[in-house]
């Protein structure tokens, strides 16, 4: 007769193959982001007036709630290629490891080989980001039915806006996650105070902090979550307020993926939403002459949206099974 954590563990291994396939659908489409976006910036029309050689006068960081700028003048597409090429180094740092690569990982899924499908971080990136996706439209179904609606800053230019929606998963994941999560983390579980030991438990918290339990960095990822999602309609140019829950869950995905992870993957999964999201919605309202918000409800982003809410329920689902197939073997001990 099969136990509970045979089919347990059947069940996860059946998912695992339709899994990768999606997997390698939303990787491949996030690889052809990158030079998408470089056309979008430098080659497109959407900045009508404006091109990449705007001046951008101070750059603005985030500390919590509290927003600051930099004092410094410089061009505007210079800074992009330089947070292009920062995105490009952390995705082909997660591609390859901390354990295995993304194509090893993949294959070893395909083969229904679980237990080491969780060694790469491209894999985790990208599942925590569809869960992120699948959570995203479900909070704005569900408040839509009541008449709150999540509008979008306004901006008098699109390729502004592309720059500015670019450079914040450096300049907010750094104000949030690093800050106000891995400096109090590197303070509560660190036994070695060294600057060499700070720089390693910023990058990769659980890692090298060592945290066995979480129960305390949750509630600092949750507290830090709810002060991202207030931040984005307090701050600088602010969203309505219907933002807040959906920014709030996205600052907790985050900040989980952070600490379990590390950095470059929790920075991924801000650039995904941003970036990866937008240099096609850019890239389409470009060649359709057309205004962004039209272009949302394209084929090509319904079709995006559809693949990365299956990916996410997909990932969720795992993760509930690996729960609870987890629970079982504890309790048989």
């Amino acid at each position: 007769m099969i136990s509970n954590l045979e089919k347990l563990d059947r069940i996860i291994k059946a998912l695992l193959i339709p899994y990768s396939g999606l997997l390698s659908v939303v990787f491949g489409v996030m690889i052809l982001s990158f030079p998408i976006g470089l056309y979008v910036m430098y080659n497109s029309d959407i900045g009508k007036e404006l091109n990449y050689q705007y001046p951008i006068n101070g750059l603005d960081m985030f500390l919590g709630d509290i927003g600051y700028k930099i004092p410094v003048t410089f061009e505007m597409g210079d800074a992009f290629v330089i947070t292009w090429t920062i995105f490009l180094i952390l995705f082909t740092i997660s591609y390859f490891g901390p354990e295995n690569s993304l194509l090893k990982t993949l294959s070893s899924m395909m083969s229904r080989e679980v237990k080491r499908f969780h060694g790469n971080s491209m894999v985790n990136m990208i599942a925590w980001f569809s869960i992120l996706i699948l959570s995203s439209v479900t909070i704005d179904a569900v408040q839509q039915r009541f008449g709150v609606t999540m509008d979008a800053p306004t901006s008098s230019n699109d390729l502004v806006r592309f720059f500015q929606l670019g450079i914040s998963p450096l300049t907010e994941e750094a104000g949030f996650r690093v800050l106000l999560i891995g400096v109090p983390l590197f303070l509560m579980y660190s036994h070695i105070p060294s600057w060499r030991m700070l720089i390693k438990s910023l990058w990769r918290p659980a890692k090298y902090l060592e945290i066995s339990d979480y129960r305390k960095p949750m509630i600092l990822i949750i507290t830090i979550g709810l002060l991202f999602g207030v931040a984005h309609i307090i701050s600088g140019t602010p969203w309505s307020p219907g933002k807040v829950t959906q920014a709030a869950v996205a600052g907790i995905i985050i900040g989980w993926v952070y600490v379990r992870y590390g950095l470059a993957p929790a920075i991924l999964v801000h650039w995904a939403t941003n970036y990866f999201l937008f240099s096609y919605l850019f890239f389409l309202s470009n060649l359709s002459q057309s205004s962004t918000i039209n272009d949302s409800s394209n084929p090509f982003s319904n079709t995006v949206e559809v693949i990365l809410v299956t990916t996410g329920l997909f990932a969720l689902a795992i993760k509930i099974l690996e729960r609870i197939e987890a629970k079982t073997i504890q309790s048989s001990l």
